[in-house]
């Protein structure tokens, strides 16, 4: 039996559950691929807007060169944010060093949320799959012995059929989790490194802001 009768065989609640499997399935690797092409591009972007910054002679002419490179602006903000200009509402209250911080440390969390965009999906697939795969095992198996309660009968060809069908859906949940934390293990240590190298870059700015 393939998996088209296998889904067609099933109840309303058998049907829901491989739905939701699907659905967990193809999201979870849709992702995979649009971030893993996504982090590979921030690498590099990162690194040459930074050595570009760092080889400009003003901050106008890194701002020129590293428009080519940081396209997914992610190291433009952080210096763009540097260049804040003194305040004399209570944003400025604590000196330029105190709205400096105030101001890196916004434009951070934003190039983090960028970066951490849908770690939050793959862990949640990752945790929740094998329990939906193991309620469709759940159930089936219900339905399978009431079959064999109703057929008088018991023997083993009878057993072993419904109940390894049965067994498909947590196999199944199985195949959806494991993908999903692979790639939130792998993907958030790339999302990590960026995250350190930003965090140097922008206390680098802040130095250079306050000299």
């Amino acid at each position: 039996m393939n998996l088209v009768q296998f889904f067609w065989q099933g109840d309303a609640v058998a049907r829901g559950v491989s739905l939701v499997l699907l659905a967990m399935s193809v999201s979870s690797w849709v992702l995979i691929l649009w971030k893993s092409w996504l982090l590979q591009r921030a690498q590099g972007e990162v690194l040459r807007s930074v050595a570009a910054f760092w080889q400009s002679q003003t901050v106008d002419e890194a701002i020129q060169k590293m428009t080519a490179f940081d396209r997914q602006r992610l190291v433009m903000p952080l210096v763009r944010a540097s260049q804040v200009q003194a305040s004399t509402t209570l944003a400025g209250a604590g000196g330029r060093a105190m709205q400096l911080t105030r101001v890196l440390r916004s434009a951070l969390h934003q190039a983090f949320v960028k970066l951490e965009y849908g770690q939050v999906l793959l862990a949640t697939v990752g945790a929740t799959a094998p329990f939906v795969g193991l309620l469709g095992t759940v159930w089936g198996i219900y339905h399978a012995l009431l079959g064999i309660a109703s057929a008088g009968q018991v023997t083993i060809d009878k057993i072993s059929g419904p109940v390894g069908e049965s067994l498909i859906m947590t196999a199944a949940g199985l195949a959806v989790a494991i993908p999903a934390v692979l790639a939130y293990n792998i993907l958030g240590r790339v999302v990590a490194r960026l995250e350190a190298e930003l965090e140097g870059f922008a206390r680098d700015l802040r130095e250079l802001g306050n000299a």
